[in-house]
């Protein structure tokens, strides 16, 4: 390689949790470097989520990295071109894309969704990961799914 790998930039814990998860998580649903905002929905969000499943044993806060593991992709499927047909070669992800990928689908669902304000749509699509249901999941269904079907072209992994 010509250039050195790029340093990965530390990221300081979140001050309610003081989990480096949920700063991660916050960053990705900051918008324009409104960073107090989004920790205001994350927060309101997980109250929520906490005031709906008081029957669940698990903290508000289990809860979400429950319904983030759940709608975690392992393997996705890459464009690969071999002579002149282009192939969806299917391969695993690294565990931080893994993370971000996973974090990025679930907000970009609850986004989606109908709902009065935005930490109200997030707490439905955390309890919904939750259940095993809902957009972010099924995406990462589809993604297993298309990787299951093209298994053929694994031996062309890069």
């Amino acid at each position: 390689m010509r250039k050195a790998k790029p340093k990965k930039r530390v990221i300081l814990p979140d001050p309610v949790y003081n989990d480096q998860k949920v700063s991660k998580f916050v960053n990705h649903l900051m918008y324009d470097g409104k960073k107090n905002l989004s920790y205001e929905i994350f927060y309101n969000a997980l109250k929520t989520v906490g005031e709906k499943m008081q029957n669940e044993e698990k903290s508000a806060l289990e809860i979400w990295k429950q319904a983030l593991d759940n709608v975690t992709p392992h393997v996705e499927v890459k464009s690969r071109r071999i002579g002149g047909a282009t192939f969806q070669v299917p391969t695993e992800i690294r565990p931080d894309r893994r993370e971000s990928v996973s974090m990025k689908n679930m907000i970009l669902f609850a986004r989606k969704r109908g709902g009065k304000g935005m930490a109200d749509k997030l707490a439905a699509e955390i309890m919904d990961a939750y259940n095993n249901q809902g957009g972010a999941f099924k995406r990462k269904e589809d993604m297993h799914r298309m990787a299951e079907a093209n298994r053929a072209f694994a031996h062309f992994r890069f």
